[in-house]
């Protein structure tokens, strides 16, 4: 019973085996493998960009403790700040999503739509509302409520 109740918080994921190691081709059994070789590589990159991401906050940090007025942030260093913390976030999403394709047969869905919610809801954070059109805005707004929306009804329980 406490493992249901589990599974159910999580919210309803789909099942899918695309690249199952056994199938009766043995071509394509091998190219599923090289395709399972291949999203490995995938995470190693994403983790190596992770690694990177942290690197580039520190050095924003250090960038904007230094410069005039010393130990200050202006408004417009906070969201340069928030947005190189936010691609790190944003990334380890990703790599997580890698990491449950393929070490589950569950297609983590709302995962996957709360990574597209934190890159959108990033692009808002570092909005610059000088520049950006009214169309440029709406099409902001109908992608969050598409998520926002989205995000709700794939964490409604059945």
């Amino acid at each position: 019973m406490e493992q249901h109740d589990h599974d159910r918080h999580r919210g309803p994921q789909l099942q899918h085996d695309e690249l199952p190691k056994e199938h009766e081709d043995p071509l394509i059994r091998r190219l599923h493998l090289i395709i399972r070789q291949a999203i490995k590589l995938l995470a190693v990159l994403m983790v190596l960009v992770i690694i990177w991401g942290v690197l580039d906050v520190i050095y924003v940090l250090y960038t904007k403790f230094i410069s005039p007025p010393v130990l200050l942030f202006e408004v417009s260093d906070i969201f340069v700040i928030f947005g190189a913390f936010m691609v790190v976030l944003i990334a380890v999403e990703i790599f997580i999503n890698i990491r449950l394709y393929l070490g589950t047969n569950i297609l983590p869905i709302r995962l996957v739509v709360a990574t597209a919610l934190m890159a959108i809801a990033r692009k808002v954070i570092i909005l610059d509302i000088a520049t950006v059109t009214a169309m440029e805005m709406l099409a902001i707004a109908a992608v969050v409520l598409a998520l926002g929306v989205t995000h709700w009804l794939v964490g409604k329980p059945d």
